[in-house]
């Protein structure tokens, strides 16, 4: 376990790319609980092709093209570490437009920052994606805490304390939302996120579970899904999705395949949602620190 700053900072990640049609995008809104209720209008348009009044690619897809390169991190120069040891710490996306019902995207990376903790290294991975033409699609940014590497004398960096704290007052908008005990096995197909933690259970009892858990990332899903819904809904077609511009959240606990998820929201401006999400079964806060932008 290692780090040499410069090279790090100085490293290039290859270029890889992101391509997906219809079926794609179905199975991705599919893994994040939409269209539970198949009559729904609103579910009905993320799942269907051929919906009548429009077909939608709910806009979190997005954090899904990292993972086609996120893997040459363990190859970084300088970055030497035992890969169980990451944690995902928060995750940022900013959509600069709608996505289409297909594409063949670009993504590159790079990392941008590291900062020491004392007890682990904080990592701050960004991928940008384009389109065929080098026009800026989404921007990722991952904060990657990994354990036991910090104390190398680096900048502490900006504090984790949370700066998207809800309001002193009631929520709202609540949204209930179970997950399903397959869950996590829908949205490793959909995500391309293998992580042997949310599917095999001898991973998870390694990684301290009683049973694979659901990644961070589809949580962030069925979040986005509440907030979309509770506050941007389009009254010809469901989600407004065209109106997503960023979302923010820091995952602080885990979710098992199978527990409901409580979305509590508070718009504290008109283009402005601050949410969390907790698990009911276990009155835990799931996302903390998390807030929607709206264009």
């Amino acid at each position: 376990m290692s780090i040499d700053l410069e090279k790090v900072l100085n490293h290039t990640f290859k270029s890889a790319p992101s391509v997906y049609d219809a079926d794609d995008a179905i199975l991705y809104a599919l893994s994040i609980g939409a269209g539970v209720d198949p009559l729904d209008p609103a579910e009905l348009a993320l799942v269907y092709e051929l919906n009548g009044a429009g077909f939608k690619v709910f806009p979190t897809m997005a954090v899904t093209f990292p993972f086609t390169l996120f893997w040459q991190i363990v190859d970084v120069p300088g970055l030497n570490f035992n890969p169980m040891l990451l944690l995902h710490g928060e995750q940022y996306v900013e959509l600069k437009r709608p996505l289409p019902p297909a594409a063949a995207f670009t993504n590159h990376a790079r990392i941008t920052d590291i900062y020491d903790k004392g007890s682990g290294a904080l990592v701050i991975l960004e991928v940008q994606t384009v389109d065929e033409t080098g026009v800026e699609v989404a921007l990722n940014r991952s904060s990657l805490f990994i354990r036991g590497l910090g104390g190398f004398g680096g900048d502490r960096g900006p504090s984790l304390s949370a700066i998207n704290q809800p309001p002193d007052r009631a929520p709202d908008a609540v949204v209930r939302q179970k997950t399903q005990p397959n869950q996590a096995l829908l949205y490793r197909l959909s995500s391309k996120d293998r992580n042997p933690l949310h599917a095999d259970p001898q991973m998870a009892a390694l990684g301290g579970f009683d049973r694979p858990i659901l990644h961070g990332l589809c949580t962030y899903g069925f979040a986005a899904r509440a907030v979309m819904k509770q506050f941007v809904p389009d009254s010809q077609n469901g989600y407004d999705v065209v109106r997503l511009k960023s979302m923010q959240a820091r995952f602080s606990k885990h979710v098992f395949p199978g527990e409901t998820l409580v979305t509590e929201m508070w718009q504290v401006s008109e283009n402005r949602v601050i949410f969390q999400a907790k698990v009911h079964e276990r009155n835990e806060i799931a996302l903390s620190n998390a807030v929607i932008e709206l264009y």
